[in-house]
């Protein structure tokens, strides 16, 4: 054990010269504080100074620069003595022979337990936020529910280390820079301090990506002069039409940081300019009361931007903080944000949790951050109890943390990460492909849903699965994670080239039976040779070409059976088609059949089969208009027809004309839904005083279901007419 007396003597204030600058850097940021505490850190000091004596850091400073200037940190946000000394000594238990018993002699308990409950934290590692230990993040929590300084401390030392980063290695500074961004900017977000994690941000980012950062600086500090001249007129109107109103304020325009103009860039998908042509103010007013007069102020002068107004002064955010958001149209028509707050919400906007020793009228209240922290964190920890998994506990904790991902529970206890917004088929997918691929059905907490349901955080998902499950197109309209998509994609292509080549096979045959011929009765030598000239690996692939447009069949007929001067023809130029000889559609066709958009056929219409390269087959009925233009080409006729059995919705569209009143197209659709069909789209097609002609798009089974459609809607009072079109 290292004797406190051992350090050196506390300096006079005579002395006060002979101090090193770091030392007063840091005494006049704790100038807010009295005599005797100011005593005690000089204390704190020389003890710190004896205990790391002979150790240095990376860049060749003493060590107990560090922790002076973590404790300079917490200064300039007015934390208590208490605080700043256990910044001062917070490295001195676990580096040196200073033990717990002499600080809490020295310095007492309360610093004592600080000092010890920050050393747990530095022994966690976290090398990004999936290998981080469940035991660690309990360590965590339990550390901050015994008092929220302990991550005050850690958040100011982390801050601390990154603002030196540069005596590390280039690959020590990318992980700890990925380390700051997933695991301590989200946690000081949680707790309310913008300020730490802005800054945290901005230099995490600098040391991931500096040539993106450096660009991104540039083009910030070099903004036209115009848009600077744009700025000061706005703030200058603001202020004039808050004073006619008698309102004590101060107006900060908000300059948007590198990190937060490169992440909205990349996930709204926005240029440099369009982020940057959104102006920011901020209002701050003495009172509540203040802040919704100042609202109406704002909105009389620049018209607001409808549904983006937000009031997180009677609705808090979960990290205590309060505000008014709008945001307005501006004078050249770029948006406007504005925030207005009182000088406290201010406060607890920028400091969070810390704001409470700074500010101490009224911020120990229900709403503030400290009191929204202790109660986030003593819900984890009841949480931990309840469940008594320390991985549930862990993601309890991430799911706070990391709201940009939602986390599932699976039947067996186990839990998934994923993308917020995915849905029970993403969670399918996650468990395995193959529970995806055989995905029908999920029950969220026990109740049946449809696959695309997007399941809250901490829900408990079970996947519903048939062995006779396939893959469906549709479901890429609707599944968030990439593994997914990549997943259905892949099964799909299988699928598709399984059907193609069933289809092909078909096709060829029937082209190969008017040459009296077949596949199976064409030399395999003759195949073989065919394949090589065209250059495909094998017959699979020669058939899946011919179903998808890519080779006619005839052609490929004659070249097989060993004619190729020969024309085939038949009845009106087309290839004779015999009834047992059609294509039956069963609705469970991938990629090689499609229906037309121009007459969208469905079960029980009369068809036809038009070969389209690269579609494959696309069905029409025999009433269409466009029949005509494609008897011109009667060799890409397909003789195409309905299995007794078909499968699947179909879209159909009705031309509905009603009187033009109100409720007459709620009415309509009211009607659609009792047929047990699903209206895709409405548009209208015409509209006057009295008559409005609107087109619907439906799904349905056949015929038949499409009938009864017609005869409900028919029976209304406002409809004038139906037809399918």
């Amino acid at each position: 054990m290292l004797p406190l007396e051992s350090g050196p003597a506390c300096p006079s204030a005579s002395d006060a010269a002979a101090l090193p600058q770091y030392l007063r850097d840091f005494e006049q940021a704790a100038a807010y504080l009295g005599p005797e505490q100011l005593a005690l850190l000089r204390r704190a000091w020389a003890v710190g100074s004896a205990a790391h004596a002979g150790q240095t850091r990376k860049s060749g400073e003493p060590y107990i620069t560090h922790p002076v200037a973590v404790a300079q940190v917490l200064a300039e946000q007015h934390l208590d003595v208490e605080t700043l000394l256990a910044a001062i000594l917070h490295d001195t238990i676990e580096d040196t022979p200073l033990t717990r018993e002499a600080i809490a002699a020295e310095f007492g308990e309360t610093v004592a337990e600080l000092v010890d409950g920050v050393t747990k934290l530095d022994k966690l590692q976290f090398r990004d936020r999936q290998e981080a230990t469940a035991e660690s993040f309990r360590k965590m929590l339990l550390a901050m529910s015994r008092d929220l300084r302990v991550i005050l401390i850690k958040l100011a030392d982390r801050l601390h280390n990154m603002r030196t980063l540069g005596a590390q290695s280039p690959e020590a500074r990318k992980r700890i820079a990925r380390e700051t961004l997933e695991i301590y900017a989200p946690i000081a977000q949680r707790l309310g301090m913008s300020l730490v994690k802005a800054e945290l941000q901005d230099l995490g980012f600098r040391q991931l990506h500096p040539w993106r950062h450096a660009v991104i600086e540039k083009r910030i500090r070099a903004q036209p002069l115009l848009r600077r001249e744009l700025l000061v007129k706005i703030e200058a109107t603001l202020a004039q039409q808050l004073a006619k109103e008698k309102l004590e304020h101060r107006v900060i325009s908000r300059v948007k940081s590198p990190w937060s103009v490169y992440t909205k860039m990349r996930s709204e998908n926005k240029s440099f300019t369009q982020v940057m042509d959104v102006f920011g103010f901020r209002v701050i007013l003495p009172r509540v009361a203040n802040c919704y007069h100042a609202l109406g102020v704002v909105h009389a002068t620049y018209k607001p931007l409808d549904a983006r107004f937000r009031d997180f002064i009677a609705i808090p955010k979960a990290n205590g903080y309060q505000s008014l958001h709008t945001v307005l149209f501006g004078p050249d028509g770029s948006p406007i944000e504005v925030q207005l707050r009182t000088a406290e919400m201010d406060l607890v906007a920028e400091k969070g949790i810390a704001a409470h020793w700074s500010y101490k009228d009224g911020s120990a209240g229900p709403n503030s951050a400290q009191s929204r922290a202790y109660n986030w964190i003593s819900g984890l920890l009841e949480a931990q109890t309840a469940a008594g998994s320390p991985l549930e506990f862990l993601e309890n904790v991430k799911v706070d943390l990391f709201p940009d991902e939602v986390y599932l529970f699976s039947p067996k206890g186990d839990i998934l990460a994923l993308p917020r917004n995915s849905t029970a088929l993403d969670f399918a997918y996650a468990v395995h492909t193959d529970v995806g691929n055989q995905a029908v059905a999920a029950r969220v907490n026990g109740k049946l849903v449809p696959l695309r349901t997007a399941p809250a955080n901490g829900e408990r998902v079970e996947i519903i699965t048939a062995r006779s499950s396939v893959p469906k197109p549709q479901w890429l309209e609707f599944v968030v994670t990439g593994k997914a998509r990549t997943a259905i994609r892949q099964q799909l292509k299988l699928l598709g080239h399984e059907d193609a080549v069933q289809l092909g096979h078909r096709m060829l045959d029937r082209a190969l039976e008017t040459l009296d011929s077949s596949v199976e009765r064409v030399p395999q030598p003759r195949i073989d040779a065919y394949l090589l000239e065209n250059r495909y690996p094998r017959l699979e692939a020669l058939l899946a070409d011919i179903a998808l447009g890519n080779r006619m069949p005839g052609q490929v007929a004659l070249a097989l059976a060993g004619e190729p001067g020969r024309e085939m023809s038949g009845r009106g130029g087309t290839i004779p088609a015999l009834a047992h000889d059609r294509i039956m559609i069963t609705g469970t066709e991938r990629g090689v059949i499609s229906f037309a958009n121009c007459c969208l056929p469905v079960p029980g219409d009369e068809v036809m089969g038009f070969h389209t390269s690269g579609r494959g087959v696309v069905v029409h009925r025999l009433d269409c208009p466009n029949i005509a233009d494609y008897r011109k080409s009667p060799e890409r006729w397909v003789a195409v027809g309905w299995d007794r059995k078909v499968v699947g919705d179909f879209a159909a569209a009705l031309r509905i004309e009603v009187d033009n009143r109100p409720g007459a197209l709620a009415r309509v659709a009211a009607a659609v839904a009792e047929a047990e069909s699903n209206i895709d789209r409405v548009e209208y097609l015409e509209r006057d005083i009295n008559v409005a002609v609107l087109r619907f798009g439906i799904e349905v089974r056949d015929r038949r279901h499409i009938a009864n459609v017609i005869r409900r809607v028919r029976r209304l009072q406002v409809v004038l007419g139906v037809q399918r079109i």
